[in-house]
């Protein structure tokens, strides 16, 4: 009795044995097929953080603060005021180049005014030079015609001896008023040089004082720092009566619509990864609760190693391989940024779907538009020309016709 049920036992335990094994095989195999259609299309890491713009506000110009009006946190637009310098000594710099321009405009002014004084000057000794060329053609035809009477005693020596001084001054006179007139020419040709080919807006003279105009007018408009783009305040260091020197950090802007992630991927995972293919990611902040999706925009061209500051040396006797990584952009959906804000330096995990090959490994085509941008400080510039304009325009004692949008007429 006791061997029958050592046999059933035996039995039971062979084929609950042989059930395991096959749910093992079956497992296996589903697992394998998985792998094979699926699983091996997707590489995945959770070393990846979020990355973002992070741009520095550092005064253009130095100068003491008076005003902070935002703080850590706050959201800003662009074009927005951020910090406000004293502009004392700015504004003193603007005062004393617009003079400067002003008293340029009206000294170049008279160089053309000159010009025209400085011909009447040549006419009026052209005309004397004809005068006096008149007078010797008369004094020499005096000597003519008392010549030939001095023999036969019709003319007295002593009035053709008058005759012949008379015709030695004209000589004198139609010398000295040629020379006149060469003088009055090489005047007028000396100030000519300094008019010639340009007009008072475009004398150099005034073009460089109006660059110092431009200048000081920027400096001025330069103690209010705005904000380049939009994005949120973060690492505000700066505080009210501090002097800052132009560069010095004061605080950084993120702009937390422009964020991508940057996966390092291990090099051994690197083989069928493309650009463009899709990615989804979870972010820690989140969880599993919101996946994002994107796809990938590029491939590093290097490891983190070959970028550190102390990089590896490993020309040495004892050497270990380590598995290097790349690092590997993902661009994020912007929508799905919006509905959930990241912050940078966030940690995610990443998982490509490399099925599709038809990528490429590496970038090839160079970029076709900025990378990022900003118009704010264009209306600096246009201020600073319209000052420029403004004080000219009154120095001038005419409207500019660059005012217009013409070509300066010639003086």
């Amino acid at each position: 009795m006791s061997e029958l049920t050592a046999s059933e036992s035996n039995t039971a335990r062979r084929r609950g044995l042989r059930i395991i094994a096959a749910v093992v095989v079956l497992g296996g195999l589903g697992w394998g097929g998985w792998h094979w259609a699926t699983g091996r299309h997707y590489q995945s890491t959770d070393n990846a953080y979020v990355a973002g713009n992070v741009v520095q506000i550092t005064p253009q110009v130095g100068g003491t603060v008076v005003a902070i009006q935002v703080d850590d946190t706050d959201f800003v637009r662009a074009g927005q005021p951020l910090v406000k310098l004293d502009a004392a000594d700015a504004r003193v710099a603007l005062d004393q180049a617009e003079a400067q321009l002003g008293q340029t405009v009206r000294e170049v002014r008279t160089l053309f005014a000159n010009n025209a004084t400085l011909k009447a000057q040549v006419s009026l000794r052209e005309a004397d030079l004809a005068r006096a060329q008149s007078d010797l053609a008369r004094a020499q035809d005096d000597v003519s015609r008392r010549m030939p009477l001095v023999a036969s005693g019709a003319v007295g020596k002593e009035e053709f001896q008058h005759a012949g001084a008379q015709l030695t001054a004209a000589r004198s006179a139609a010398a000295a008023a040629q020379s006149a007139v060469l003088a009055a020419r090489e005047q007028l040709v000396a100030s000519q040089t300094q008019t010639e080919g340009t007009t008072v807006e475009q004398h150099p003279n005034v073009q460089r004082a109006a660059a110092r105009v431009r200048e000081a007018h920027l400096a001025l408009q330069r103690v209010n720092l705005v904000a380049p783009v939009d994005g949120h305040i973060a690492k505000r260091g700066v505080q009210v009566g501090q002097r800052v020197q132009a560069g010095a950090p004061l605080m950084s802007l993120v702009a937390l619509n422009q964020l991508w992630v940057d996966a390092n991927f291990k090099e051994s995972q690197l083989q069928n990864l493309r650009i463009g293919q899709p990615a989804e990611l979870e972010a820690d902040v989140y969880g599993k609760k919101v996946v994002f999706h994107g796809t990938v925009a590029g491939l590093g061209a290097g490891t983190g190693a070959a970028f550190a500051l102390l990089p590896a040396q490993n020309a040495t006797g004892n050497w270990i391989k380590i598995v290097q990584r790349v690092p590997v952009r993902i661009a994020l959906d912007p929508k799905e940024l919006a509905g959930h804000p990241l912050r940078v330096g966030l940690s995610m995990d990443v998982t490509v779907d490399t099925a599709d090959q038809s990528g490429k490994a590496v970038a090839d085509v160079p970029r076709g538009a900025p990378v990022t941008s900003t118009p704010v400080f264009d209306a600096q510039e246009r201020a600073a020309d319209g000052e420029v304009r403004r004080v000219m325009s009154a120095s001038v004692g005419r409207k500019l016709a660059a005012a217009a949008g013409q070509a300066p007429v010639a003086q």
